[in-house]
C-alpha cells in the first residue's frame, strides 16, 4: 500500500476514534442529565411528601396560634353579638333610657327649684330695700318730729322776746343796758334756730294759703285785693318744708258799699 492509502486508513481510524469519543462524551452527558433529573424528581417527591404530611409545630408556636384563633373567635362572637343584640342588651338599653328620663326629671325639678329660689331672693331683696327706705324715712320723720316738737316749745320764748322788743321802751341807760342784754339772748336763740333749719314766714302781701296761714280776722279794704294777707298777728315758722306753726294773719275782704239812710238823704236834699 502506498502512502496515500495509509494516510486514508489513519484518517479513518482517527475519525472512528473521534466518533467513538464523541459518542462516549454524549453518553456521559446523557447519563449525567438522567442523574440530575432523577435527583430533581426525588427532591420533588420529598417536598411533596413533606407537604402532604404536616409536621408538628413547636409548643410555643402551637400555643400562640391557639391564642390567635381564640381571639379571632371572640372578635367574631362580639361582632355577631353587636349585629344581633340579645335580650340582655335590650334590657340594658331600656334601663339606660329609664335612668336618662329620671335624670331629666331631676334636672327639671332642680331647675324649677332654682327659679323658685331666685324669685324668692328677688322678692326678699325688694322687701329689704323697701324696708330700708321705709326705715330711713321713718327715722328722718321721727327726727323731724322730735326736733319740731322741741322747737315748737321754744317758739313761745321767741314770741315773748319779740313782744318785749316792741312794747318795752327803755327810758334811761340802765334800762337800755337791760334791753340790749336780753335782745342779745334773743338774737343768739334766733341764730340757733336758723342753724337747725327753722325759717320765719313773711306772709304780708301774699295770697292767703290755708296750708301756711290761719286767718283770725277779715278786714274790708280797698287797698288790697280780696284774699290777700294784710297783717301778721303771730309769726309762723317752717322747719325745712314742714310747718311748725301756722301764721295767724288778717286777711283783706271786699269793701262793703255804703248805704245812706232816708234821713241823710232828706238832709242832703235840704242842703
Amino acid at each position: 500500500m502506498n502512502w496515500d492509502e495509509w494516510s486514508m486508513i489513519d484518517e479513518a481510524k482517527q475519525s472512528d476514534n473521534t466518533s467513538q469519543e464523541t459518542n462516549e462524551e454524549s453518553t456521559t452527558v446523557l447519563e449525567d442529565n438522567l442523574e440530575v433529573e432523577a435527583v430533581a424528581v426525588a427532591s420533588d417527591s420529598e417536598v411533596n411528601s413533606e407537604a402532604a404530611q404536616p409536621t408538628e409545630p413547636p409548643a410555643a408556636e402551637a400555643s400562640e396560634s391557639e391564642s390567635v384563633d381564640q381571639a379571632q373567635t371572640e372578635v367574631a362572637a362580639t361582632a355577631t353579638t353587636d349585629e344581633s343584640p340579645t335580650e340582655d342588651d335590650s334590657k340594658l338599653l331600656e334601663t339606660i333610657k329609664q335612668e336618662n328620663e329620671a335624670l331629666k326629671a331631676q334636672l327639671e325639678e332642680r331647675t324649677q327649684q332654682c327659679d323658685s329660689f331666685k324669685s324668692q331672693y328677688i322678692r326678699i331683696a325688694a322687701d329689704f330695700e323697701n324696708f330700708r327706705k321705709r326705715s330711713t324715712k321713718e327715722k328722718e320723720d321721727l327726727e323731724h318730729q322730735v326736733k319740731g316738737n322741741t322747737i315748737t316749745e321754744l317758739l313761745s320764748v321767741v314770741d315773748n322776746f319779740e313782744r318785749a322788743r316792741t312794747q318795752i321802751k327803755p327810758q334811761n341807760d340802765g334800762e337800755m343796758s337791760i334791753h340790749k342784754s336780753y335782745q342779745g339772748v334773743y338774737k343768739q336763740l334766733v341764730d340757733s334756730l336758723k342753724r337747725l333749719g327753722v325759717a320765719a314766714m313773711r306772709p304780708e302781701g301774699q295770697e292767703f294759703d290755708p296750708n301756711l296761714h290761719e286767718a283770725v280776722m277779715r278786714e274790708p279794704t280797698d287797698d288790697y285785693q280780696e284774699g290777700v294777707v294784710i297783717e301778721q298777728l303771730m309769726r309762723g315758722y317752717l322747719l325745712g318744708e314742714r310747718v311748725l306753726r301756722h301764721a295767724m294773719v288778717k286777711v283783706a275782704a271786699a269793701a262793703e258799699p255804703q248805704e245812706t239812710s232816708e234821713a241823710q238823704k232828706s238832709a242832703e236834699a235840704e242842703n
